[in-house]
């Protein structure tokens, strides 16, 4: 059953069970999905690649109940046609108290997914489309109102046509110039463009860093904490590959002599303190000849993402978990 997302109240979780969002907007897809979960206490989130991966484990976790638990809600994100299957075992089983939230990108109209979704009317299917300039500008204003901040219209439309039609970036945006005007600075045009144009992006440099130290389950916090897009991908395999290159050259002073602790005081540039840890377990995990192939591998990722951008998380995720469960330190 399709329904729109300005008609989500129409909702109700007691009586549907599976649910699909879809599309680019991040920001509203998100906000509705807390609104339809607020004050619910059992939830777990997966990541599409770990169901797949491990079906009877995540099969059995939804079929089981606890005397104590009311009910169970379960949150796919990045799903894709694949998960179809294991959708429709856990529809004939008719399992009550069970909630699923299925989370993907765009699906086209061929999508069996997206099919299955729309044409059951037991089911809830919705699409998240862009937000239009005139959507985000009232948000804009409304958040500017609400906090008593004075700015110009044109540096509204300056911070909307940044956003590419999704609020959860233009909310990000907004929060770091209220930031940045509690000090009693002004809200210039050339402040926006420095606020709005920082490269650094700790969520996906911790990303990069955990996969490195093979940390797989904060791996996957991150990754169900954070709703990468598409445009977020180049940037991940950039960052990927700088730190990859970075861990190939410590991993060959450490191979030579055998001191780790010589090899992180000696690196150039200097390692900051905070990072001296993980990079110790980076280095421990990889040998040189490992991270070559590594580096290998992050290009040839790079030119798929860029052929297949609509599909580029899915590819980026699971070539991320991927290498965080290798064996690449012989």
């Amino acid at each position: 059953m399709i329904i729109k997302s300005y008609d989500l109240n129409k909702i109700n979780l007691k009586k549907k069970k599976f649910i699909l969002f879809y599309g680019k907007n991040e920001g509203l897809k998100n906000h509705s999905m807390n609104d339809l979960i607020k004050n619910k206490q059992n939830i777990v989130k997966y990541e599409e690649k770990e169901i797949l991966e491990n079906t009877n484990n995540f099969l059995e976790n939804i079929f089981s109940k606890s005397l104590f638990e009311n009910e169970k809600i379960i949150i796919a994100k990045r799903v894709t046609d694949k998960i179809l299957k294991v959708i429709e075992e856990i529809e004939e089983k008719n399992i009550e108290d069970v909630k699923i939230i299925l989370n993907a990108d765009i699906l086209e109209k061929k999508s069996k997914l997206r099919s299955f979704f729309e044409k059951n009317k037991e089911h809830v299917c919705v699409a998240f489309y862009p937000d239009t300039n005139q959507v985000l500008s009232k948000l804009t204003y409304n958040f500017f109102n609400q906090k008593k901040i004075s700015i110009s219209p044109a540096n509204v439309n300056l911070i909307v046509n940044k956003c590419n039609g999704d609020r959860e970036t233009l909310f990000n945006e907004l929060d770091k110039i209220e930031y940045f005007s509690k000090n009693g600075k002004k809200i210039t045009e050339e402040n926006i463009i420095k606020l709005t144009n920082l490269i650094e992006n700790h969520s996906i440099s911790d990303l990069v860093d955990n996969c490195l130290a093979k940390n797989k389950q904060k791996i996957i916090n991150i990754l169900n904490e954070n709703n990468f897009g598409n445009e977020d991908c180049i940037m991940i395999t950039r960052s990927f590959l700088l730190k990859s290159k970075k861990i190939l050259k410590l991993s060959s002073e450490f191979k030579s002599n055998k001191n780790i602790d010589l090899t992180i005081s000696s690196a150039k540039p200097p390692i900051f303190w905070k990072d001296k840890e993980i990079t110790k377990q980076q280095i421990y995990k990889w040998t040189p000849e490992n991270i070559r192939k590594l580096i290998y591998s992050l290009n040839e990722i790079e030119l798929r993402v860029k052929k297949n951008i609509n599909n580029s998380i899915n590819l980026i995720t699971d070539f991320i978990l991927d290498q965080s469960s290798s064996n690449t330190n012989n």
